[in-house]
């Protein structure tokens, strides 16, 4: 698996949500994420983009 992974920062960014909608969407199940460490919590670039593909498979 070679999935990039994104910090928080960058995920928001890459979804141009706030930190608390991105940790809402952790928090429900609907965007996965790994924790690394103690602290550090990183989203697979795979895991925006199939979110991303849901969303607009539910629009059409």
């Amino acid at each position: 698996m070679t999935s990039e992974l994104l910090t928080v920062p960058q995920a928001m960014a890459a979804l141009k949500v706030s930190r608390w909608t991105l940790y809402n969407l952790i928090r429900s199940g609907e965007l996965p994420s790994i924790v690394v460490g103690v602290r550090c919590r990183r989203i697979p670039s795979s895991a925006l983009d199939a979110y991303v593909t849901r969303l607009c498979e539910e629009v059409a």
